[in-house]
């Protein structure tokens, strides 16, 4: 008890302490001076549309009511610092406050883009406050007096003439309430929402009586009223325009997806119309209470007679495009780690080992060097057992059906091989030479996808293919595949036809059509097209041997390839260019048509310690006649030219970057060993002369009174970018050693020996400068002098006698040109020199060969076939990309001004996605993304233009700019111009573009000339016909009365019970006057009241200012 009596006596009460209201207030004072708003001057008058096209500044800060938390928001016009000084002391005492002068201003009227409050008050500056959770509303009256009360209080004490608003009720209905506090004066913002237009205030008329009993001046005549009206009309019904994605063909059993383009091209589109509605704004911007009659029995308000149009449209979100669905449905595949075997299954578990052991036993037997004979089968019947195993799955009923049927692949198979469609009663050789025929055809009958030669230049980096190539083809046809033709499962069915093909053609000699001229990769397309590449390169070696072969009259069909001597592939046409050409066969007279005769005998040559040699030589007797028809760039002295093939001249410059690196120091020859070798020479001289191609223009060897022969040689090896890194990295893998030096040198030597070989073959006697003076020129040097050169000899030579017989010999042969080899040839240890000394005389025939074709296509073939079905989508992606770009080239992109600066910028990003080294798949979905949105807005720009900008009846509906072109357009149908209208001027359908750009990029589009204008004209056509399409009226009624001439068509306008336009979506009003309040002597103060009428929403927004000095 006595406890309880002693807390009682300490309890006190300390009122001094601030309490929580008052806290608020002074934090909200001291945020308004934070930001500087009581020294806020006044701008400029507001310009036109600037509350729209203006740049708005925002900044917040936190501020606590109790427990309740609010934000504080400073929204801001962005404007220039007025160049006048305002001083307090010149400002007059009746100047009103910014917020009143906006209030009054009709130059912002209905803002297309703004906030609620710049909207309905037209306002430029003010501060909101908003609760931060949604749990924390303000809902009672006596907490929204309580805090409209704080507001007040710590506006008057900042002398901040800033409008201060607080949102109160749920955060949906967006009600806001606020106060604007200036000397003299104060206005009060209040606002009403209902869901439902009472009937009273469903007309201007109402609205009026509303505004003047809020006002209640005692001023009597009431000052007249000034309104401006807004009507919304939405066109959501576009039944006069179809859309550009033809429906799905029932009758076609490939076509039964919407918008399917077939085997040849990527689909474009949107399959519903990207512009789901169309709104169409008419005002009336000024215009005084007497004049305008609108209330629930008539009403003035017709759209047609509105002095100002406006125009916006909706866009549908997310629209469904063909071209992104493709594109994403083909990338999600490279994430796939599933094996063809595990998508397909293997449906003969009875004969799977038998047929496995079986191809791979010929496998090996095939790619091995010492080959031997054994009775086993070809590997061509092997896989044709198992094609035709694949091909009849379907007729066993208890295997599951192919992914693919059998007719719609072989109508894929022929897209991709059109050489293969032949007739079934020709005989093999009728094949391939109704193949070759085909294959031509169908070359020239590709269309030309590429416009003009900026668009060629475009995509000259990208690391794909060419447009008609087969890659390009495959890659579009696998995205087809995977979204209309069964998914994952039927790629995987679809790249497995695409490997057996490709091994069916090697073993049948048949070429690979779609891959270029080339005879050796390119390296400036994707790694997947190399392979195939490098797989006709295979094939045209093997062509051309089994052709040398039949030519000399030995049966390559009797025979297994074990027994079939191989005489080599070496250059038959010229040193500087056969070594890129695609045959090996050799020289013959094209005038004559002449065959080569040749003597092959095979002579093995085996090491005793090796049981199997790798190194097979033949013997030829070339009795082939030299033709004039060699393409060697010869120069006017007799020496090769330097400026030869691109592939000779990159062997030239290899070679000589090899000797370079590989160089090492010995001591200099004495003239015992130059005597040696000069013997060596006339005993090499006794040999006679194999592989001679034609004589080198006038040059003769050095040492022998005999012309200089450009021999025939062997083609270099032709690679992929793989090999090249694989060969580079075991280059690099050999060190700096000695051992590893002289290994990296004979690697890198090859191709030089083999040239080396094939020069003393073709020259007995030569010499390493007679090689040099043909090999590579620049490396020898001239000099004019004769007799230094002589004395050269002569001091070098040890037997005098010798000396006289060879400068008697020089008395009698030709003149040759005297020189030097050049200082890096002379540097002792030299590559060449030591490679001249290890070169034999063998013609090429005769030579190992420096590629083995064998070996190589099947590297390839096993390359393909151990891709899985994701890692062939991720090899194709770079050619894919270059189709979609393509695609929306061809769709008109570049005509969308928002898009012409952007396109460009992603053409080029592309380019540097494919040629990266690693092939990201993040990199590709990213632009995947953005093609999608490119494909969306080029569509909407589709749309809006066949609703603006009909074709004409005749119109061929093709944007292409070439005839192919033009025979395979875009889909998508004609929008003819309506009948009875003059097809339109330049002029005026540039004027309609620029209107259309305009929809496209702005938030709304002012309508020149209203309802009379060119748009305008349109504009009313597609209501009229969404309206009697909507009451089921033909359009050929006979209630026509009356036709509209304009200046550019005519419009039928109709007198029915059915109007051109339907009722307004919503009315929106603007009251304003200026009376005074509340006594009649008070100064005079901005009203003004905004009011929106919509179907489920009625909003009245009203700012009732007085004047507060004199009441």
């Amino acid at each position: 008890m006595d406890d309880l009596e002693e807390s009682e006596v300490f309890e006190i009460t300390d009122f001094t302490t601030a309490s929580e209201w008052e806290r608020f207030i002074a934090r909200l004072e001291q945020v308004i001076h934070d930001w500087k708003l009581p020294t806020y001057t006044k701008g400029q008058p507001l310009k036109k549309s600037e509350l729209t096209s203006g740049q708005w500044e925002e900044q917040t800060e936190s501020i606590n009511f109790a427990t309740v938390n609010f934000v504080i928001t400073e929204h801001r016009l962005k404007q220039d610092v007025q160049t006048e000084a305002n001083n307090g002391d010149e400002q007059e005492e009746d100047v009103l406050p910014q917020a009143m002068d906006d209030m009054l201003s009709m130059e912002n009227d209905f803002p297309p883009v703004a906030h609620c409050l710049s909207r309905w008050y037209g306002l430029r500056h003010f501060l909101v406050l908003t609760p931060r959770e949604s749990s924390d509303c303000v809902l009672t009256e006596s907490k929204i007096n309580l805090l409209l009360s704080s507001i007040t209080i710590a506006v008057n004490n900042t002398n901040c003439t800033i409008p201060v608003f607080a949102q109160i009720q749920q955060t949906w209905r967006r009600l806001y309430t606020g106060v604007s506090e200036a000397p003299g004066v104060r206005t009060n913002f209040d606002m009403v929402h209902l869901k439902r237009i009472p009937h009273q205030f469903n007309h201007m008329e109402g609205l009026l009586n509303m505004f003047k009993s809020k006002i209640a001046t005692p001023v009597s005549p009431f000052p007249s009223v000034n309104v401006a009206i807004r009507f919304t009309y939405i066109l959501h019904d576009w039944t006069q325009y179809a859309w550009t994605i033809q429906p799905p063909d029932m009758d076609d059993p490939q076509g039964d997806d919407v918008g399917y383009p077939g085997f040849k091209m990527l689909p474009f589109g949107a399959v519903e119309d990207p512009i789901s509605e169309l709104h169409l704004r008419a005002t009336w911007p000024s215009v005084a209470e007497e004049t305008i009659v609108d209330n629930d029995v008539y009403s003035d308000l017709e759209p047609l007679q509105a002095p100002q149009w406006s125009v916006r449209i909706r866009v549908t979100e997310q629209p469904q495009c063909l071209l992104g669905e493709y594109l994403t449905g083909f990338v999600k595949l490279a994430h796939s780690k599933e094996s063809t075997d595990q998508l397909l299954g293997k449906p003969f578990d009875e004969l799977e080992d038998e047929t496995e052991q079986q191809i791979s036993h010929a496998l090996q037997k095939l790619t091995d060097p010492g080959r031997v004979h054994l009775p086993l089968p070809g590997i061509s019947s092997v896989v044709n057992r198992a094609r035709t195993r694949m091909r009849t799955r379907k007729h066993n009923p208890a295997v599951v059906e192919a992914p693919i049927p059998v007719n719609l692949l072989n109508d894929m198979l022929f897209y991709l091989f059109p050489d293969a469609n032949t007739a079934e009663g020709e005989t093999e050789d009728e094949k391939k030479k109704s193949g070759d025929v085909e294959a031509t055809e169908s070359k020239e009958k590709l269309p030309s996808f590429s416009s003009s030669s900026d668009s060629q230049d475009r995509y000259r980096h990208f690391k794909t293919g060419s447009e008609d190539s087969l890659s390009y083809k495959l890659a579009i046809l696998l995205c087809v595949v995977n979204h209309s033709h069964g998914g994952l499962k039927a790629v995987a069915h679809l790249w497995q036809e695409f490997v057996l093909e490709m091994r069916y053609r090697l073993e049948n000699n048949y070429l690979v059509p779609g891959l270029g001229d080339s005879t050796h990769p390119n390296m400036g397309c994707c790694l997947l097209h190399q392979k195939l590449q490098m797989l006709n390169c295979c094939i045209n070696r093997k062509i051309a041997r089994e052709e040398r072969l039949r030519q000399q009259g030995l049966s390559t069909t009797d025979s297994s390839p074990t027994d079939v001597p191989y005489p080599g592939d070496y250059n038959s046409e010229s040193d500087s260019e056969s070594k890129g050409n695609d045959s090996d066969d050799l020289v013959t007279s094209k005038d004559n048509n002449e065959s080569p005769k040749m003597t092959v005998t095979r002579i093995s040559l085996k090491s005793e310690s090796d049981s199997v040699s790798d190194d097979e030589f033949y013997e030829c007797d070339d009795q082939t006649p030299v033709t004039e028809q060699s393409s060697t760039k010869i120069s006017a002295s007799g020496k090769k030219s330097t400026q030869d093939s691109p592939s000779d001249a990159d062997k030239t410059a290899s070679e000589t970057s090899k000797s370079n690196e590989n160089d090492d120091v010995f001591e200099e020859e004495s003239g015992k060993e130059k005597k040696e070798e000069v013997e060596e020479k006339e005993g090499e001289a006794e040999h006679k002369p194999e592989g001679r191609l034609s004589q080198c223009g006038e040059l003769g060897l050095l040492y022998r009174d005999e012309g200089l022969y450009i021999p025939v040689t062997q083609d270099p090896a032709p690679m992929t970018e793989d090999m090249l890194e694989e060969h580079a990295e075991v280059l690099a893998q050999l060190g700096t050693t000695v051992e590893g030096a002289e290994l990296r040198a004979k690697m890198q030597s090859a191709c030089l020996l083999s040239d080396m070989e094939a020069f003393k073959a073709a020259n007995p006697g030569c010499s390493l400068e007679d090689f040099v003076r043909w090999y590579s020129p620049r490396d020898w040097i001239e000099e004019d002098d004769d007799d230094m050169a002589v004395a050269m000899v002569t001091e070098d030579a040890e037997d005098a006698m010798e000396v006289d017989e060879v400068k008697e010999d020089e008395s009698s042969r030709k003149p040759t040109i005297k020189g030097q080899l050049s200082q890096r040839m002379q540097l002792p240890g030299n590559t060449w020199l030591e490679v001249w000394g290890q070169a034999k005389p063998v013609p090429a025939h005769r030579q190992r060969r420096l590629f083995d074709d064998t070996k190589e296509a099947e590297k390839v073939l096993h390359f393909l076939s151990q891709l899985l079905p994701g890692e062939a989508v991720l090899h194709l992606m770079p050619v894919i990309i270059h189709a979609a770009l393509r695609t929306l080239e061809q769709s008109g992109i570049e005509e969308v001004d928002s898009l012409k600066s952007h396109f460009p910028m992603v053409v080029n990003t592309a380019s540097r996605i494919t040629r990266s080294p690693i092939q990201d798949i993040k990199k590709y979905e990213d632009l995947v993304k953005q093609l999608s949105l490119f494909e969306i807005i080029v569509a909407r720009h589709q749309s809006l233009q066949n609703k603006f900008l009909p074709k004409p009846a005749d119109s061929t509906g093709s944007t292409c700019s070439t005839p192919d072109e033009a025979s395979a357009p875009l889909p998508g149908p004609e929008v003819p111009t309506p009948a009875g209208e003059t097809p339109l001027s330049p002029k005026t359908r540039e004027e309609l573009e620029r209107f259309v750009t305009s929809l496209l990029e702005e938030p709304e589009v002012d309508v020149d000339g209203a309802s009379r204008g060119t748009a305008g004209v349109i504009i009313h056509r597609l209501f009229t016909a969404a309206q009697r399409s909507a009451h089921m009226l033909p359009e050929n009624e006979d209630d026509t009365q009356e036709t509209v001439t304009t200046e550019h068509s005519k419009t039928k306008r109709y007198h029915s019970s059915v109007p051109d336009f339907p009722r307004p979506a919503g009315r929106e009003f603007i009251l304003r006057t200026s009376v005074p309040r509340p006594a009649p002597y008070s100064q005079h103060t901005p009203q003004r009241m905004y009011c929106v009428l919509v179907d489920e929403d009625f909003r009245i927004a009203g700012a009732f200012s007085q004047d507060t000095t004199f009441q």
